[in-house]
Protein backbone atom coordinates (compact mmCIF):
# COMPACT_ATOMS: atom_id res chain seq x y z
CA UNK A 1 0.00 0.00 0.00
CA UNK A 2 1.05 3.54 -0.51
CA UNK A 3 -0.31 7.01 -0.47
CA UNK A 4 -1.16 9.22 -2.64
CA UNK A 5 -1.72 13.16 -1.92
CA UNK A 6 -3.21 15.06 -4.58
CA UNK A 7 -2.39 19.22 -3.64
CA UNK A 8 -2.35 21.56 -6.07
CA UNK A 9 -0.53 24.63 -5.72
CA UNK A 10 -3.55 26.74 -6.50
CA UNK A 11 -5.41 25.46 -3.66
CA UNK A 12 -2.37 25.90 -1.81
CA UNK A 13 -2.19 30.11 -2.40
CA UNK A 14 -6.05 29.81 -1.56
CA UNK A 15 -5.35 28.26 1.66
CA UNK A 16 -2.11 30.32 2.64
CA UNK A 17 -3.76 33.54 1.60
CA UNK A 18 -7.23 32.86 3.61
CA UNK A 19 -5.30 32.03 6.29
CA UNK A 20 -2.39 35.16 6.43
CA UNK A 21 -5.73 37.17 6.28
CA UNK A 22 -7.04 35.26 8.93
CA UNK A 23 -4.19 35.55 11.18
CA UNK A 24 -3.97 39.89 10.40
CA UNK A 25 -7.44 40.19 10.93
CA UNK A 26 -7.44 38.56 14.94
CA UNK A 27 -3.63 39.54 15.43
CA UNK A 28 -2.60 36.12 15.32
CA UNK A 29 -4.48 34.31 16.75
CA UNK A 30 -6.42 32.21 14.13
CA UNK A 31 -2.76 30.93 14.04
CA UNK A 32 -3.86 28.21 16.82
CA UNK A 33 -6.42 26.99 14.35
CA UNK A 34 -4.42 26.82 11.28
CA UNK A 35 -2.62 23.61 12.41
CA UNK A 36 -5.90 21.79 12.62
CA UNK A 37 -7.13 23.47 9.11
CA UNK A 38 -3.68 22.30 7.05
CA UNK A 39 -3.79 18.69 8.84
CA UNK A 40 -7.09 18.53 7.87
CA UNK A 41 -6.52 20.04 4.30
CA UNK A 42 -3.68 17.47 3.59
CA UNK A 43 -5.34 14.46 4.88
CA UNK A 44 -8.42 15.20 3.38
CA UNK A 45 -6.40 15.39 -0.23
CA UNK A 46 -4.65 12.42 0.10
CA UNK A 47 -5.95 8.46 -1.17
CA UNK A 48 -4.90 5.22 -0.14
CA UNK A 49 -3.61 3.03 -3.15
CA UNK A 50 -3.62 -0.71 -1.88
CA UNK A 51 -2.52 -3.92 -3.60
CA UNK A 52 -5.21 -3.91 -6.71
CA UNK A 53 -4.49 -0.26 -7.37
CA UNK A 54 -8.02 0.67 -5.92
CA UNK A 55 -7.94 4.14 -4.63
CA UNK A 56 -9.46 4.93 -1.20
CA UNK A 57 -9.68 8.43 0.03
CA UNK A 58 -9.24 9.70 3.50
CA UNK A 59 -11.04 11.52 5.79
CA UNK A 60 -10.16 13.82 8.49
CA UNK A 61 -13.08 13.95 10.92
CA UNK A 62 -11.68 17.00 12.70
CA UNK A 63 -13.29 20.61 13.18
CA UNK A 64 -11.38 23.85 13.65
CA UNK A 65 -13.48 25.06 16.53
CA UNK A 66 -14.39 21.12 18.25
CA UNK A 67 -11.61 21.28 20.91
CA UNK A 68 -11.35 25.18 22.37
CA UNK A 69 -10.36 23.95 25.33
CA UNK A 70 -7.10 22.16 23.64
CA UNK A 71 -6.41 25.53 22.03
CA UNK A 72 -6.66 27.80 25.25
CA UNK A 73 -4.19 25.38 27.17
CA UNK A 74 -1.49 25.63 24.14
CA UNK A 75 -2.13 28.97 23.75
CA UNK A 76 -1.23 29.37 27.05
CA UNK A 77 2.07 27.34 27.01
CA UNK A 78 3.06 28.87 23.95
CA UNK A 79 3.32 32.22 25.63
CA UNK A 80 4.58 30.83 28.56
CA UNK A 81 7.42 29.82 26.16
CA UNK A 82 7.60 32.68 23.98
CA UNK A 83 6.35 30.30 21.11
CA UNK A 84 8.55 27.11 21.85
CA UNK A 85 5.29 25.48 22.87
CA UNK A 86 3.82 26.03 19.64
CA UNK A 87 6.43 23.76 18.13
CA UNK A 88 5.05 20.82 20.14
CA UNK A 89 1.37 22.41 19.39
CA UNK A 90 2.03 21.18 16.00
CA UNK A 91 2.86 17.94 16.15
CA UNK A 92 0.30 17.11 18.88
CA UNK A 93 -2.13 18.29 16.25
CA UNK A 94 -1.12 16.04 13.63
CA UNK A 95 -1.43 13.05 16.14
CA UNK A 96 -4.94 14.40 16.82
CA UNK A 97 -5.72 14.99 13.02
CA UNK A 98 -4.78 11.28 11.92
CA UNK A 99 -6.10 9.44 15.41
CA UNK A 100 -9.29 11.03 13.65
CA UNK A 101 -8.90 10.18 10.26
CA UNK A 102 -10.64 7.42 8.60
CA UNK A 103 -10.29 5.42 4.71
CA UNK A 104 -13.91 5.90 3.10
CA UNK A 105 -14.35 2.30 1.53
Amino acid sequence: MRLKADVGILDIILHLVIWAVLSLITFGIAMMFFPYSFSKFIINRTSLIDEQQRERKMSCEINLFGNLLHVFIWFLISLVTFGIGYIFYVYRIWNYALNNSTIES
